[in-house]
């Protein structure tokens, strides 16, 4: 009597189609950075800070965190890092500023908006592959630097500089978002993101490579 051994089955893994979320998050971002240059640069008075604080913390924080979330399963670490940590970094300066009288400033809330603008060139230098990205995460660091120098400071020329950082962010963020949305869609005439390498969904996945992710596991 012979006996017959089963072949060995094949690992078949299923991944969720999920868009991009870097539009979402980069328009965020833009509503956020915009919002409080205007007070940094006196356009608005600082009366008003509480209200800005309290629409970014309404808008930006939930958006970016969503695109955080987005980013991991959509199997990017990098754009999910860079914006878990604007999350962050925009929910701390909401909520000190609204918990302060207007237009002081705070050696503390300073340390922290350094510290993020120091954590988020980590996921800059991640996402060199796709230069719109990097570049918005990039200045992005920089914003929240020279924001936290001028609260550790309280200057108003490094308050002033921050406001035309933020500003600049503002319009590259746009830039960003409307270049990636384009990307995906057909016909359209696209913008360059400074993509190395082909786009995402024009790459054909390899199971082997995807079977030794941390993620997928042989046996529960």
């Amino acid at each position: 009597m012979s006996l017959t051994t089963s072949p060995t089955p094949q690992p078949q893994v299923v991944l969720r189609p999920v868009a991009t979320p870097l539009p979402l998050g980069f328009l965020a971002l833009f509503l956020a950075t915009v919002g409080f240059a205007v007070l940094q640069l006196g356009w608005v008075p600082d009366s008003q800070s509480h209200t800005v604080a309290l629409a970014v913390l309404a808008s930006t924080v939930p958006l970016q965190l969503i695109v955080c979330v987005a980013g991991f399963l959509a199997r990017d670490p990098a754009a999910a890092t860079g914006m878990g940590l604007l999350s962050g970094g925009w929910a701390a300066a909401c909520l000190a500023t609204l918990t302060s009288p207007p237009g002081t400033t705070s050696d503390g809330l300073g340390v922290v908006l350094c510290g993020v603008g120091i954590a988020l060139l980590v996921p800059s230098v991640a996402a060199a592959s796709k230069l719109a990205a990097c570049a918005v995460i990039s200045v992005s660091a920089l914003r929240f630097e020279i924001t936290g120098i001028a609260q550790v400071r309280g200057s108003d020329a490094w308050f002033t500089l921050a406001g035309w950082v933020g500003l600049l962010l503002g319009l590259l963020s746009l830039y960003a978002a409307l270049a990636f949305e384009l990307e995906r869609v057909p016909g359209a005439g696209p913008l360059p993101t400074g993509r190395r390498g082909a786009r995402p969904e024009d790459q054909a996945p390899d199971p082997a490579a995807i079977a030794r992710e941390p993620a997928i596991r042989g046996r529960l």
